[in-house]
């Protein structure tokens, strides 16, 4: 069924009549599309399941179009990102007419679900906004941390199983709970893997979090185990280029604390307290999302 979502957002692009939004839309990577997925695996395949996925989709794609100028990312997923190939401006507007897209489609789906995803994309950039303040200076508090990735990555996941779940007629307050829980799992794991994976494997240089100014989850934890001469040599190299001297001092850090272990657990207590929010709900799928997150080698 993602094929037919993905011809869905094609075809709304097609419609606003530009080719070069078509020609440009056709080189954004379409990556795992892991909320159309929750939305088809909880509202069944439907045909307005797939239009809400097609935009919660199409709003996800604008969102990181504006992320990757934000961040100057030289690719996305392995390739080259828009803003790299076509400058600022192009990658700008190319989200902008995502969103707008999104926004016109979004209108013709139940009020309570418009609602709902809408709210989400203004914390979405609300989140992005925090995101862009703490790159200024190293962040060591986590409830500040965590506002800022529930606003940015969770609350559209939050949304879309929300909105899935109204459609089906389910219990939204459980679906909402599982997305939540989910989104912020998600991003736990992309924090760690930033640091345990190769550049190869990311598509992007390893530690690159912290060269662009992102304090997550395992930093926190190693920060907090830190003497103050570490802590201190920890914040010199904060929003920098590292060499490799640099960047093993900081992965032995990471193992002197143990802060990746303690963040991959955390991930999988998130996850864990999402599988218990549907444990009634008879949805092998969506256990199955959470646990291959959480169970995998790091």
């Amino acid at each position: 069924m993602l094929e037919q979502v993905e011809a869905l957002m094609r075809k709304h692009i097609e419609s606003i009549g530009d080719s070069k939004s078509l020609e440009l839309y056709e080189k954004v990577p379409k990556g795992k599309r892991l909320r159309a997925k929750l939305i088809l695996r909880i509202a069944g395949q439907t045909q307005e399941a797939i239009e809400l996925a097609s935009v919660v989709e199409l709003i996800h794609a604008a969102s990181l179009l504006h992320d990757d100028v934000i961040d100057e990312a030289d690719t996305r997923r392995g390739v080259t990102s828009i803003n790299h190939a076509f400058g600022n401006m192009t990658a700008i507007m190319l989200g902008d007419i995502l969103y707008s897209k999104g926004f016109t489609k979004l209108t013709y789906l139940p009020t309570e679900v418009a609602r709902k995803v809408a709210n989400s994309v203004t914390k979405l950039s609300v989140g992005e906004l925090l995101d862009v303040e703490l790159a200024n200076a190293f962040n060591p508090n986590q409830d500040i941390y965590f506002d800022m990735i529930y606003k940015k990555t969770a609350s559209l996941i939050e949304a879309s199983a929300f909105s899935a779940a109204f459609l089906a007629g389910k219990d939204t307050k459980k679906y909402a709970l599982y997305g939540k829980n989910l989104g912020l799992a998600f991003q736990v794991i992309d924090d760690v893997l930033d640091i345990t994976s190769s550049s190869e494997v990311l598509g992007k240089p390893a530690l690159n979090d912290f060269r662009e100014g992102k304090t997550t989850l395992p930093y926190l934890y190693m920060y907090e185990k830190l003497d103050v001469k570490d802590r201190e040599k920890l914040l010199s190299y904060f929003g920098k280029d590292l060499n490799k001297n640099d960047s093993n001092w900081i992965k032995s850090k990471f193992n002197e604390t143990g802060a990746v272990k303690k963040s991959i657990e955390y991930a999988q207590k998130l996850g864990h307290e999402a599988l218990d929010a549907i444990k009634d709900e008879n949805v092998p799928q969506l256990e199955k999302i959470i646990k291959e997150m959480i169970e995998r080698d790091f």
